[in-house]
């Protein structure tokens, strides 16, 4: 059976005070992971951190971008995913050294989890939350008892063998009185949602895959919306990023280099301006020297 992926679907428990998110991943996770030489334990973790994060960007009330970065002491200095209302996503792992361990704890050590959410318009606000659980979906989970004070459970999968990822997400809804029956409510279909075996997930669609789970609930599935991989580099971006670079040192770089070349660590992209296309840099009236 042949099914779509590459979508993210939400759904509402019209009787239950909640809400449900599943996200099903194939080209977009291998597109983010394909330029990159990545052991497979940091592929799995990416790929995990990539449905996480889609299902974190469809949280998002307005629009706007969120990252969700990790960082530690292990061999995984760094690993970041960005993504936006649009279901956009980009990925990258910086690796301190590389090595065929897996797991969160082994590759990121000790560590922690910025979650920042940048609406296009307001005020950016961020999320710190310590890694001091087993899995990326728990420390998640305990991301937003800390941080944002509403009972969310999220489930991570993935098929490293056909480069597959998928994750799932309930949330309560406090929209009404009975906080005990609420709660009550939520427990329920988490024990249901924690049900879901690997291969079912990868293998069925979204409507026999909730229906499987939640057969005798009250489910609202709303349109689907496709996961694409996007690099947002550009070369105004580069620019915008060396305009804060001195007059000076960016003729040093001409004279020693003939150019100067920035690479974006996502997509792997090289952007070359040479001293023509720097020109109004350069002369910038602002050289500290005037």
């Amino acid at each position: 059976m042949t099914i779509k992926t590459d979508v993210l679907n939400r759904y509402l428990f019209e009787n239950k005070h909640a809400r449900g998110e599943l996200v099903q991943l194939s080209k977009t996770y291998q597109e983010i992971i394909a330029l990159h030489d990545y052991p497979q334990g940091v592929q799995t973790l990416l790929g995990e951190l990539v449905a996480a994060t889609c299902l974190l960007t469809a949280t998002i009330k307005f629009e706007g971008e969120i990252t969700v970065q990790l960082q530690g002491d292990g061999p995984v200095s760094y690993m970041s995913v960005n993504g936006d209302h649009n279901q956009e996503m980009r990925g990258i792992a910086r690796l301190a050294e590389k090595n065929e361990v897996e797991g969160l704890r082994a590759l990121i050590g000790k560590g922690t989890m910025v979650i920042t959410i940048r609406p296009f318009k307001g005020e950016a606000y961020q999320g710190v939350v310590a890694l001091d659980q087993e899995t990326l979906a728990d420390c998640l989970t305990h991301y937003f008892e800390v941080s944002e004070q509403i009972p969310t459970k999220i489930w991570l999968f993935s098929d490293i063998k056909n480069m597959k990822v998928a994750g799932s997400l309930i949330q309560l809804l406090p929209d009404g009185d009975d906080k005990e029956k609420q709660l009550s409510d939520f427990d329920h279909l988490c024990q249901l949602t924690h049900t879901i075996k690997s291969e079912e997930i990868f293998s069925l669609d979204a409507e026999t895959l909730l229906y499987r789970l939640y057969h005798q609930e009250d489910v609202r599935l709303f349109d689907p919306q496709a996961v694409s991989y996007q690099c947002s580099c550009s070369e105004e971006k580069c620019l915008t990023a060396i305009g804060q670079v001195s007059p000076t040192e960016l003729t040093s770089i001409i004279a020693e280099q003939g150019c100067v070349t920035m690479t974006c660590e996502f997509c792997l992209t090289t952007y070359k301006f040479d001293e023509q296309k720097l020109a109004p840099f350069i002369n910038d009236t602002k050289d500290e020297g005037k």
